[in-house]
C-alpha cells in the first residue's frame, strides 16, 4: 500500500518510530512499517516498538481493533532485516530472534480485531506479524511465503505451524522449494482470511475507524471471492511426493512424475541448502505432531540457535543477498546431512 501522512485528529503512540508509526483515530490503533526502501525489513528496533505498542493497546479500553499495514507500495514486510542479523554477533541475532518471537506470541494472543493487510511482499518475519493476527487480508498483489531455506535458514516465527497446518503436504511443498503463494493459495492454505481487491484497501482502512469490534465483518464487506488457487491444481502429485519423513525419498518420488511442475519442484529444492531443507521437513513434522504455538516459537529460538553456529546462514545471506551469486553449502549434498544432526537442531 502506498504511504500517506497518518489522519490529522490522531494519538500518536509514545513508543512509535520513524519506521514503526502508531497511532489511534476513533478506536482504531493503525501501525503501519514505515522502511519501504528495505520492503519494511523489520530491525531489533521496530520488533521491540511494535511489541510496545500491542501491549499499550491491549490494556487501552479505547483502542477497539487493530490494523497493520506496510508503508510504500511494494509489501507489508520482507521479513527480518537479515543482512544485519548475519553481519552482527550471534548474541546480536538472538536478541533480535528472542523478540521477534515475543511479537509473533503477542500478535497470536491479541484478544482485539487484529486486522493484517498482507498486501504486496510478506515474507519470513511479515508472516509472522500478520499470518497468526485474527483477520488476515490478502489481495490480488500478494506474494508470501517462507522462503528461508534459501539463504541456510529453516522457517520461523511458527512459521512450521502454519506450514504443518495447510491442506495436504501443500505446506511442506512451500517450506522445501521456498514456494511463493499468490492470495488465493495464501487463503487455500489457510494463511489468510479475506480477499479484498487492492484499489479497496484505502476505503477499508477508513471504514475499519469506526468499526471498533466488528472489524471482522467490516473487513468482510470488501472481500470477494478468490480466483481459483494456483496450488489447488497441483495437490495431487504434491500430496502424494511429499508424504513421509525424508528429503530424499521426496525427491526421488518428483524425479517419478510426469508434471513439469514436480521436475521444477525438484530443482528448486536441489538448490537450497540441504541441511536447511532436512530440518524444514523435521520442524513440519513436529509441528504436525504438537501443534502448539508456544512450544513451536520455543523451537524456533532453538533452532536459530543452533543454525547460526554453522556456516550455511551467513553464506546463504552473502551468495542470495549481497554478492548474488551461486552460494557453496556445507554440506554440499543431501546425502552428506546427518540425520542426528538434525534432531538435535530442533531439540527442546
Amino acid at each position: 500500500m502506498s504511504s500517506s501522512p497518518a489522519p490529522a485528529a490522531v494519538t500518536t503512540s509514545p513508543h512509535a518510530t520513524e519506521e514503526l508509526e502508531a497511532w489511534t483515530s476513533g478506536g482504531l490503533g493503525t501501525i503501519r512499517l514505515n522502511r519501504p526502501r528495505a520492503l519494511n525489513a523489520m530491525d531489533r528496533s521496530m520488533v521491540e516498538a511494535m511489541d510496545r505498542v500491542l501491549q499499550d493497546w491491549e490494556a487501552d479500553d479505547s483502542v477497539q481493533a487493530v490494523v497493520l499495514y506496510g508503508g510504500g507500495d511494494r509489501g507489508l514486510c520482507a521479513g527480518g532485516d537479515i543482512r544485519a542479523i548475519a553481519t552482527g554477533t550471534d548474541a546480536e541475532a538472538m536478541r533480535f530472534w528472542s523478540a521477534e518471537y515475543t511479537l509473533n506470541a503477542r500478535v497470536a494472543a491479541f484478544p482485539k480485531p487484529y486486522v493484517a493487510v498482507m498486501d504486496g511482499v510478506v515474507m519470513g518475519g511479515g508472516i509472522g506479524v500478520s499470518a497468526h493476527a485474527g483477520i488476515r487480508v490478502v489481495t490480488e498483489r500478494t506474494m508470501a511465503a517462507m522462503p528461508e531455506v534459501r539463504i541456510g535458514f529453516s522457517p520461523d516465527c511458527a512459521g512450521a505451524l502454519l506450514l504443518a497446518q495447510a491442506p495436504g503436504e501443500l505446506g511442506t511443498h512451500l517450506a522445501l522449494t521456498a514456494g511463493t503463494m499468490s492470495g488465493a493459495d495464501a487463503v487455500l492454505c489457510g494463511f489468510a482470511d479475506y480477499y479484498v481487491p487492492s484499489d479497496l484497501l484505502p476505503e477499508m482502512l477508513a471504514a475499519l475507524e469506526n468499526a471498533g469490534a466488528d472489524a471482522a465483518d467490516t473487513v468482510a464487506k470488501f472481500a470477494v471471492e478468490p480466483p481459483a488457487a494456483p496450488l489447488a491444481a497441483e495437490q495431487d502429485w504434491i500430496d502424494e511426493c511429499y508424504a513421509g519423513a525424508d528429503v530424499a525419498g521426496i525427491l526421488e518420488r518428483l524425479d517419478q512424475r510426469p508434471e513439469a511442475a514436480a521436475g521444477e519442484a525438484a530443482q528448486a529444492i536441489r538448490q537450497m541448502a540441504p541441511f536447511s531443507v532436512a530440518v524444514a521437513l523435521e520442524g513440519i513434522r513436529a509441528a504436525s505432531r504438537e501443534p502448539d504455538l508456544a512450544k513451536v516459537l520455543q523451537r524456533d529460538l532453538v533452532m536459530a540457535e543452533r543454525m547460526i553456529g554453522r556456516p550455511d546462514f551467513r553464506e546463504g545471506v552473502r551468495a542470495r543477498l549481497v554478492d548474488r551469486d551461486r552460494p557453496v553449502w556445507n554440506p554440499s549434498e543431501l546425502a552428506a546431512v546427518d540425520p542426528r544432526d538434525v534432531a538435535w537442531t530442533l531439540a527442546l
